[in-house]
């Protein structure tokens, strides 16, 4: 059985899914100060919804919710489906704790008994 819908349904039905994904994603990129929504995040790059997407090129920095996860390089790469990849040229991990200047010893305890 076959069902068809107009063109006007089917580009709410596809509006709908997009918000659906925007709401339900807690990932944003901040470009400029801006918070901008992504659809997806994979290793070597992340999506975006065309019509929300700024032309983003250079550092940005992703988060999740609050929690800062990454401050990247980035390039537009290829626009699908009403959805534009970026590719990483570089991701660097940000740490909540400073880095150390020593080198830890394997064998060190785990915790001291006086």
């Amino acid at each position: 059985m076959t069902t068809f819908l107009s063109k006007e349904v089917h580009a709410d039905l596809n509006r709908a899914q997009k918000d659906k994904k925007l709401k339900k994603s807690r990932l944003r990129v901040e470009f400029n100060g801006a918070l901008v929504p992504v659809l997806k995040l994979w290793d070597s790059g992340f999506s975006m919804d065309i019509e929300h997407a700024p032309h983003l090129r250079g550092l940005v920095d992703i988060f999740d919710g609050s929690r800062h996860l990454s401050q990247c390089l980035i390039i537009a790469s290829t626009e699908e489906n009403g959805e534009i990849h970026f590719e990483f040229k570089r991701n660097t991990d940000v740490k909540d704790t400073a880095a150390l200047d020593f080198v830890l010893p394997k064998n060190r305890p785990v915790a001291l008994l006086s």
